[in-house]
């Protein structure tokens, strides 16, 4: 049980969510994830992505499992507002940006978009685009209102400010 208590201790960390490498790292993934598997313990998402059958759901969960899923990248454009709540965006699909090909089979609720040089952060640690980035990215796909509305919901909770804010609210014009 000591393999079990460090994965399930580095999953609850992540939403849930451990990947191969991540228990290959303490145990004998090859051996145990299956076995867990089979024992209801865990539920295999993808190729090298597991979520704790019993994990809580959480919001939040759905874009920690995107990212694994890709095998890294980062959540990129209008899922980054989605994930703030912000401009009354409501994507279907999780967008996830990956500066390298990928011929990974993924969920049809996965959308990978292939980008370089992307300014990354991690808001609620998941790796993401900069808010501010991902406000620029979405000038062609949000209204202008929303957007002015995002900045200014997004200043007063602390995740925009100083040069950033002034040059985020020239460029969209609020």
């Amino acid at each position: 049980m000591k393999h079990w208590d460090q994965l399930y201790d580095i999953a609850m960390e992540n939403y849930g969510i451990i990947t191969f490498s991540e228990a290959r790292s303490f145990c004998n993934a090859c051996v145990e994830l299956p076995r867990w598997v089979s024992k209801g313990w865990l539920v295999k998402c993808g190729r090298g992505v597991y979520r704790l059958a019993k994990a809580m759901p959480d919001e939040k969960a759905r874009y920690a499992e995107a990212v694994a899923l890709c095998g890294g990248g980062c959540i990129y454009g209008e899922s980054v507002l989605a994930l703030h709540d912000l401009a009354l965006v409501n994507p279907g699909k999780v967008k996830v940006a990956v500066s390298r090909r990928m011929s990974r089979t993924l969920p049809e609720w996965v959308d990978v978009v292939r980008a370089d040089g992307i300014e990354q952060t991690a808001y609620f640690g998941i790796p993401c685009q900069r808010l501010s980035a991902a406000i620029k990215t979405c000038k062609a796909i949000v209204p202008r209102e929303r957007l002015i509305s995002a900045v200014a919901d997004a200043e007063r909770e602390g995740l925009i400010f100083g040069s950033e804010l002034a040059e985020l609210k020239k460029e969209i014009g609020a």
